[in-house]
């Protein structure tokens, strides 16, 4: 992982004052050649943003993480964005050893018995696999909206991830659902379907279900567990991310 110092946030804080996304997105590609990454799941928000950087044409690396149980329409999402923007968006998969072993020894379905066994599924088919896509990056751009997670409304727009030692831009952190949904009208942005049939926060297909009239947004993830512990390790504050040291030790 790069060494970049977290003292760059508050310059780059002041610098986006009065830009619009594009223009700041440019204003870092100067900065960080070729070090500007954006993580998309495909969901509502990161279809704007890949909209903006593609339809401005702007050398900022895109990927996803796919960790083998997405919904077929979040594979159809990425393939019409593909087709659409003319691009190849990259992947990142799981490391076989560890997946294998998890999946031998609890069962294809173990995250649905115990927090940590969800922890664990998580960690290796997303946390590790992003830590191999942000590699060598120095600014990393997420989809990060307030309104998703009462622990995401005092985040500050550009932040220091001390897990991952990188910069991270959340350039709709502010942005209301009405108004990224008219962002997508409004430029035929290609969005996945399952938003239009209650689905909030897509991610995994068996630990994803769409929400009820007057349920938080989050209530559609991991909808068996206390909503406090409704974290995948992406996005925590600190380092190490949870995982249990016999998958760790899987890797080796």
């Amino acid at each position: 992982m790069n060494s970049l110092p977290n003292n760059s946030v508050p310059h780059l804080l002041h610098q986006l004052n009065g830009l619009s996304i594009s223009e700041f997105l440019k204003l870092l590609i100067v900065h960080y050649p070729g070090q500007v990454t954006f993580s998309s799941s495909f969901s509502y928000e990161d279809q704007v943003i890949s909209h903006e950087i593609l339809s401005n044409k702007l050398p900022v690396k895109i990927f996803t993480l796919d960790t083998g149980r997405m919904f077929a329409e979040t594979y159809s999402t990425w393939n019409s964005t593909n087709e659409q923007y003319n691009t190849k968006i990259k992947a990142y998969y799981p490391e076989q050893a560890p997946l294998q072993k998890l999946v031998e020894e609890r069962g294809p379905n173990s995250f649905y018995e115990s927090i940590q066994n969800r922890k664990d599924c998580c960690f290796i088919r997303k946390v590790e696999p992003l830590k191999s896509a942000l590699a060598g990056n120095a600014i990393w751009i997420t989809g990060l909206r307030a309104e998703h997670s009462p622990d995401r409304h005092d985040l500050p727009i550009i932040e220091w991830d001390e897990s991952n030692k990188i910069i991270k831009y959340h350039p709709i952190l502010h942005w209301t659902t009405e108004e990224v949904k008219l962002y997508i009208n409004q430029n035929h942005v290609p969005y996945n379907p399952l938003h239009d049939k209650g689905f909030v926060s897509i991610g995994c297909q068996p630990c994803t279900r769409a929400t009820r009239p007057g349920e938080d947004f989050r209530a559609g993830r991991w909808w068996w567990e206390d909503a406090d512990k409704k974290e995948c390790g992406l996005h925590v504050h600190e380092p190490n991310a949870t995982a249990t040291d016999e998958y760790e030790e899987a890797k080796i």
